[in-house]
């Protein structure tokens, strides 16, 4: 974006995310570009040229926020998404942010790797494990949530071996995996049950904070997970009832009205998001001075 004139002394642009001034370029020395200012001059704070530009970089920080939200939605729930959409929109900077190293997955299991570029044609280029980046020409991807990568471990040590830093958090997003010795008949974990908070609505704010959804006396969480949806709920204690606040045990419902699923029953994804966000819940703890809670 270039610089525009804010009245006879000063030129505005927006650089890195902020409105920045320099002296008009008829001040400058002969062959020299004006020198930029690390503050915008109180004077100009209300032109209305600083203002639009002030909206924009607010605009522009919505859709870069609303671009990695769609990208970790699709991540999370592994829907098909159609190649030529992502072509569509890899020219925006936000978009291409977001996508850019993802790992997505295309006809094959073998058609695996970081997302690089899309082009017009709806082909993509991804950097494989082998370090090839190879063109993919599939009808659909899938962007899958990291539990559901058999590579995992592998895909992180190329990633940091590559100096790769996806714009939305993928391989390196917390998973945990369903043991395989449940108890039939158990419904709720109680691993993470307990946290103390000063009080409910520290608690609240907290749940908020990450993202989550309080309803009334739980935090909840809507997973999809192989075209099923799960509902991840954790208790919270009586906000009424007592000063401080508790968390509770963790269990899942589903789309049919099932509450406190028997956790055979509870998908890869539903349940590694539900623990996920238990133990983001247990992380924000009150920790008395001892440590020892």
């Amino acid at each position: 974006m270039g610089w525009l004139s804010a009245g006879d002394t000063y030129e505005v642009a927006l650089v890195d995310g902020r409105v920045v001034a320099r002296s008009a370029s008829a001040g400058a020395p002969a062959g020299q570009e004006p020198k930029q200012g690390k503050t915008l001059p109180a004077g100009l704070r209300d032109r209305p040229e600083v203002i639009g530009l002030q909206r924009f970089a607010e605009w522009l920080d919505r859709h870069a926020a609303e671009c990695a939200a769609q990208v970790t939605t699709w991540m999370v729930s592994s829907l098909p998404v159609p190649a030529g959409l992502l072509a569509r929109v890899w020219p925006d900077e936000a978009w291409q942010a977001a996508l850019r190293d993802v790992v997505v997955v295309g006809d094959g299991p073998d058609d695996v790797g970081f997302l690089r570029d899309a082009d017009g044609s709806g082909a993509l280029r991804v950097v494989n494990l082998d370090g090839e980046t190879v063109r993919l020409t599939p009808r659909t991807v899938t962007l899958p949530h990291p539990v559901l990568l058999p590579d995992l471990e592998e895909l992180r040590t190329f990633a940091a071996e590559s100096g790769i830093v996806q714009g939305v958090e993928q391989i390196d997003r917390a998973t945990w995996h369903r043991p395989g010795d449940l108890d039939g008949a158990a419904a709720t974990v109680r691993e993470f049950a307990g946290a103390e908070y000063r009080s409910w609505f520290h608690l609240s704010a907290r749940a908020t904070s990450l993202g989550y959804t309080v309803s009334g006396s739980s935090v909840i969480d809507r997973i999809r997970d192989a075209g099923r949806i799960f509902t991840a709920s954790v208790g919270m204690s009586d906000p009424y009832a007592e000063e401080q606040a508790w968390t509770g045990d963790l269990a899942w419902s589903d789309e049919d009205g099932h509450r406190n699923l028997p956790l055979t029953e509870v998908g890869p994804v539903a349940w590694s998001e539900g623990m996920r966000m238990a133990a983001a819940l247990h992380a924000g703890r009150t920790v008395p001075a001892d440590g020892n809670r």
